[in-house]
């Protein structure tokens, strides 16, 4: 677990994703939890790197989720994260990020870790900028893509 000021951060059980993934409405995003629970159980070595991370407040209210996207061979980690829409614009989000990147940091195969956002998504944007990420230059699917690195 991680814990920040306002936050705990932690990795999701077998049994806490696919609870998570079945009150899921958002068949996009149960898709995407369920691409990740796949991962865990597919890599229980690099369970970290596929699972949900649950981000709660330190009453244990739970605001949002976070993900890495798997460790490549070059260390190189991609990172997913949202607030609930209740909870956003009080500096979760920073802090989530901030936090994960230092515990990532932590493993000494990544070398950088990578986000891809909407580009209307300037929210996001401003989140991977106060954390440290730079714009690449590059587009991915969901648009511009940041990097941090060590």
């Amino acid at each position: 677990m991680i814990e920040t000021e306002n936050l705990k951060i932690y990795v999701a059980s077998q049994n806490e994703m696919e609870n998570f993934i079945e009150l899921q409405t958002n068949e996009v995003l149960k898709a995407a939890y369920t691409e990740m629970l796949t991962g865990c159980i597919e890599n229980p070595e690099q369970w970290e790197w596929y699972a949900i991370w649950m981000i709660e407040l330190k009453d244990g209210t739970h605001i949002g989720e976070l993900c890495f996207k798997g460790l490549d061979s070059n260390g190189v980690v991609e990172i997913g994260y949202g607030i609930m829409e209740q909870y956003q614009e009080h500096g979760y989000a920073t802090e989530a990020v901030k936090a994960i990147s230092a515990w990532a940091f932590q493993e000494p195969k990544v070398t950088a870790i990578e986000a891809e956002i909407e580009d209307k998504n300037i929210a996001s944007k401003k989140v991977l900028e106060k954390c440290g990420f730079v714009f690449t230059g590059k587009n991915g699917k969901e648009g511009p893509r940041y990097k941090l690195t060590r």
